[in-house]
């Protein structure tokens, strides 16, 4: 009979893969001028600084960005007399006991004055006779109606706001008020104003009258007024002397050392 197979193991069988030497990627030479610095996003790595202001990098409002540079401008051109002595605000001190005396006067609150009027209907529909007058001394406001108050010389002493926008609304009241003799005084924001009569914001107040309780307070204040403000001639004649950027500042100075140190040399020679 026939001779059994020998058994044929599967390693014969199966052909070995020839191993795929793996292909040389050529390095990039490194570039001097702009050397890899590869950024890390774990924790602590590439992430703000804490404690640096970035605020010099933030888009902000374009609002924000005109009144920034509104106040750059002003600082750089030499501003005009009529201008600049809205720059020359009431001290605090002086304005704060301003503000005590005026927040006495605070005209009616309107929740007060529809109260009272629909008080006086009533007592009218019932035939009854009612005062229904509102305080008689109390602040007045509004830019034509002070302004006729001190056309007529019934005001006592005005209040002007020293960040009105457009400024050319009170660049004239200044100037009326010390031709009719009238004390005035610029304090620092409309809004403070505006508060004190119930509105958002106030170009001027004035007072036409006050309490005998008052009136040595009121005189202290005309005084000081007439004194800082009428009289104080530098502050409504000066032009405002411009004032150029750190970036100008430091240039000239540097200049300005160098013409120095030359004019040494030729004393010297």
């Amino acid at each position: 009979g026939g001779g059994s197979a020998l058994p044929v193991s599967l390693s014969t069988m199966v052909r070995k893969a020839k191993k795929e030497e793996p292909k040389k990627v050529a390095k990039k030479a490194a570039d001097p001028l702009f050397p890899a610095r590869p950024r890390n996003f774990r924790i602590g790595g590439d992430i703000r600084p804490s404690g640096r202001d970035l605020g010099r990098f933030v888009k902000w409002p374009r609002y924000v960005r005109l009144q920034r540079q509104k106040q750059v401008l002003m600082q750089r051109l030499s501003v005009p007399p009529a201008v600049n002595q809205f720059s020359h605000a009431m001290s605090k001190d002086k304005a704060t006991a301003l503000f005590k005396l005026l927040a006495k006067y605070r005209p009616e609150a309107p929740a007060d004055k529809k109260a009272r009027l629909l008080a006086a209907a009533e007592a009218a529909k019932d035939g009854k006779e009612v005062d229904s007058k509102g305080p008689a001394c109390a602040i007045k406001f509004g830019l034509k109606h002070v302004t006729a108050l001190v056309e007529e010389k019934k005001a006592k002493l005005v209040i002007i706001a020293s960040d009105v926008d457009p400024i050319e609304l009170v660049v004239w009241l200044p100037a009326l008020c010390r031709k009719m003799d009238v004390p005035y005084c610029i304090v620092k924001n409309k809004s403070r104003l505006g508060a004190l009569v119930y509105q958002k914001n106030a170009t001027a107040l004035c007072l036409t009258s006050v309490n005998k309780a008052d009136e040595a307070e009121l005189r202290n204040l005309e005084e000081n007024c007439m004194e800082n403000f009428n009289n104080a001639r530098m502050t409504w004649l000066k032009s405002g002397a411009p004032v150029m950027g750190m970036k100008t500042q430091m240039r000239l100075k540097k200049r300005q050392i160098q013409i120095e140190k030359e004019l040494e040399k030729r004393n010297q020679a």
